[in-house]
Parts: C-alpha cells; sequence; structure tokens
C-alpha cells in the first residue's frame, strides 16, 4: 500500500504555527455548508470564545484484522473520560466511538466524516497505521487533532499534517531496532521474514534488518503478502526454503494462517518471532503451538493496578495492547486544552508538545489540573511511560516490551528495553 507521504521541507510544527489564524478563518467559512467545525474551533488565542465541550471521537478497530486491539483501546478511552469527569474536569467532555475496519474495507473514512460532522475536537485512532493513511487528509483538512496510541510507521514522521497528526506509540525505528537485536541475541545468526506489504509491515521489516545486520547477522529471506491475502503457502515455504535461524512475521490476524503453515513446513516455534500487530492471547492453536515464541510490544505494559482499572471498564478483556496508550491520548488532549483555556481542536494542537514536556512531572489527572489552575508548567507521564513529544508528534522515547508464549498459548512479560530516537 502506499504511504501517500507528502513533504514540503518546512518544520511541521512551524507550518501548524503559521496556519493556525488562517485555519480558523477557512473553518469559519466552511462551518456553514453543513459539517459543522469542530466544537468551538477559534479559541482564546484566536479571540474567539472559549469552547467548553471537548468532544472526543474514537476511531479502532471493532472489526477487521486488528479487531482483537480494539478492546483495550476504546477501554482505555473510556477510563481516561472516566477519570477526567472525576477529576472535576473543567470541560464538557463526551466520547463517540467508532469502527475503523481494516484496510480492506472503508469503514474508517466514513467514521472519521461522521465524527467530523459530530464537532470532534480529537480523534483517538486508528490502530493500523495503513487505515491512520486512509483518513488523516480527512482530519487534517477539517482541522481536527488526530492521536494514535498504536501507529507505529515512520512515515508519520514527516508526513505534512498541519500539526494534527499526534501518537503515543513510538515509531518502529525504535520497534524494528528491538526485534532485530532480540532474534540475534538469541542466537540466530540468519533471519527471515513474513511482512505484510502496507506502511506497518514494510517500516518495521526494514528497521529490523537494519538492526539484524548491524550486529552481524543475515537477512535471508524477506516474503511479502497484501492485505486480503488468504494462501500463504508459498510465502511460507520460500522462507523456511532459505533456511533461517529465526523467523519474523509482522502480520495481523493473518498470523492464524502462516503458523499452521510454518508448523507443517517444520519450523520450530522458538525460531518464531512475533510483533504488536500480532501479538495476542486469542489464538486457538493446539496445545505447545506457540511455545517459546518471543513477541515485541511498543510501549511500558500496563501493571496490574491499571489492568484491573481497564477491566472495571470491560470485564472481558484478555489483551490489554495499547490500553496505556488510548489512555493517555485521552489525558493529554485534555490536558492541552486546560493549559491553553478552551477545548478547541486548535487550542489541543498547539498545547501538545509543550503539556509533555519540560515542566513539572505529574502522572494523576487531579495532580495535573491542579498545576495547571496554579499556573505551572507541567510534564505529564502516563501508565504508557515516559510522553515526550518531539516537533513531529512523536513520542522521543519508549519501552518495548519483550513477551514470550507459554505451553498454552499464552504470552507473558518477559522485560523490557528503553530507548530513545534520538540515539
Amino acid at each position: 500500500m502506499q504511504s501517500f507521504l507528502r513533504t514540503t521541507g518546512k518544520p511541521r510544527r512551524l507550518a501548524a504555527l503559521g496556519a493556525a489564524t488562517a485555519g480558523v478563518l477557512l473553518l469559519a467559512a466552511c462551518s456553514g455548508g453543513g459539517a459543522p467545525a469542530p466544537s468551538g474551533s477559534a479559541g482564546p488565542d484566536e479571540g474567539g470564545e472559549v469552547d467548553t465541550s471537548l468532544v472526543i471521537g474514537s476511531i479502532l478497530p471493532q472489526t477487521g484484522n486488528l479487531a482483537f486491539l480494539g478492546p483495550p483501546e476504546f477501554a482505555g478511552v473510556n477510563l481516561a473520560v472516566a477519570d477526567l469527569e472525576a477529576a472535576g474536569y473543567e470541560f464538557d467532555v463526551t466520547h463517540e466511538e467508532r469502527d475503523s475496519g481494516d484496510t480492506t474495507t472503508d469503514i474508517a473514512t466514513q467514521s472519521a466524516g461522521e465524527l467530523i460532522q459530530a464537532g470532534a475536537d480529537v480523534v483517538i485512532g486508528a490502530a493500523s497505521s495503513g487505515v491512520s493513511f486512509t483518513f488523516i487528509d480527512q482530519l487534517v483538512d477539517a482541522q481536527v487533532v488526530q492521536i494514535s496510541p498504536a501507529n507505529t510507521s515512520p512515515d508519520f514522521s514527516d508526513y505534512e499534517d498541519d500539526g494534527f497528526y499526534w501518537r503515543t506509540a513510538p515509531s518502529d525505528v525504535l520497534q524494528g531496532r528491538v526485534l532485530g537485536n532480540l532474534m540475534v541475541s538469541d542466537g540466530a545468526a540468519s533471519v527471515g521474514f513474513i511482512t505484510l506489504n502496507d506502511p506497518y509491515g514494510t517500516g518495521l521489516q526494514s528497521n529490523a534488518q537494519a538492526a539484524v545486520e548491524a550486529a552481524g547477522g543475515e537477512v535471508v529471506a524477506n516474503e511479502l503478502y497484501n492485505p486480503g491475502d488468504t494462501n500463504f503457502q508459498t510465502v511460507v515455504q520460500t522462507v523456511v526454503n532459505a533456511q533461517p535461524d529465526a523467523i519474523a512475521i509482522i502480520a495481523f490476524a493473518e498470523t492464524a494462517q502462516i503458523v499452521p503453515e510454518l508448523v507443517t513446513n517444520g519450523f520450530p516455534s522458538a525460531g518464531m518471532y512475533f510483533v504488536d500487530g500480532n501479538l495476542s492471547n486469542s489464538y486457538e492453536f493446539a496445545e505447545g503451538t506457540l511455545e517459546g515464541a518471543k513477541g515485541t510490544l511498543p510501549g511500558n505494559p500496563a501493571d496490574d493496578t491499571f489492568q484491573d482499572r481497564l477491566l472495571e471498564i470491560d470485564p472481558s478483556l484478555t489483551d490489554f495492547s495499547y490500553g496505556p496508550e488510548s489512555y493517555d491520548a485521552v489525558i493529554l488532549a485534555a490536558l492541552a486544552a486546560a493549559q491553553g483555556g478552551s477545548a478547541d481542536s486548535i487550542t489541543i494542537r498547539d498545547n501538545l508538545q509543550s503539556v509533555s514536556e519540560g515542566g513539572t512531572e505529574c502522572t494523576e489527572v487531579a495532580e495535573c489540573l491542579q498545576l495547571i489552575a496554579d499556573g505551572e508548567d507541567i510534564d505529564y507521564n502516563g501508565p504508557s511511560g515516559p510522553i515526550t513529544f518531539d516537533e513531529n508528534g512523536d513520542p522521543t522515547e519508549a519501552y518495548i516490551g519483550i513477551y514470550q508464549y507459554g505451553a498454552d498459548n499464552q504470552y507473558t512479560f518477559l522485560n523490557a528495553e528503553f530507548g530513545s530516537l534520538n540515539e
């Protein structure tokens, strides 16, 4: 899939500041034609009325090949909304849930249109990088802030988005580095890849390959498959025939078809490596199928306390992936609105980087809001770990968790690697 990259050479945040006033005028002109602008789009800095209503939309997977990620992400958003209300947040908060589907459908673009019509100030989502690329321009054109809790494609870092796109998950420059080093440190001298052919898959694979080669390993195969493919016999045989010591499966739900093909071809489970797109406890394989396989997942693992809080929102949760990042996306947007004095999209955009860095560290919603009320500059760090946005809206540092499957085909946490994208 094309990444639809558009570059101008102009630093994104500088372009954003220059566009703020013009954007307000554009929204005022457009809002008379039917689709409402994000609620109260002209904040106090632009001389408009203060917006007292924070409208949060979510475009997260209820269906499609990442549907297993939807429940913890929705739970994270809803827990954040509940915490804001409990803390006496000064603005009224509403949450509009929408499905993202996957790249084989146009569900996400329809959802984005509906949320723009509903006057969303900020949209949380999508989980899939490829899906986000299908509607990012809709939100940028409507001047709606987008914060993804799970997009990791490096292509977003230089995307021309006027400062409206952010993410609380790190670029796959970091996950790729950890994945490649993990395979080599586990003893793999040669590595193969089975890679989803979309911006997420190819971006992660290229960074993992660079890490493998930098560590002295050799990449002997990289077979691509396309979204919607259902037959993986040839792809798997080609990679296995190259006789790698380890195979990284960079895939989504298709993993449920890929793994049995690997087993049929005699490849050992201990040589299989998973990533955030397919690290799941929901596979229905025979006992022991995944025993010894490892995987990487960006973000600090949700601790027991936070898992219990997510379970209060959704007692059926079995995975907690990207729940913390979804929670932090909402809280950061809310704190940006509080710091800027208005719950509109432009105010949120212009204050997001500030509330993530450089001030007094705070971790609890009420604590952060009180500091803002007292005129303090804050540095919010939430359950997903340290969050410091750079000028591209990317976290500059993050944890990458490393997990391993047992005989019950359930993964458990081994350890986390902390890294910086500035290294």
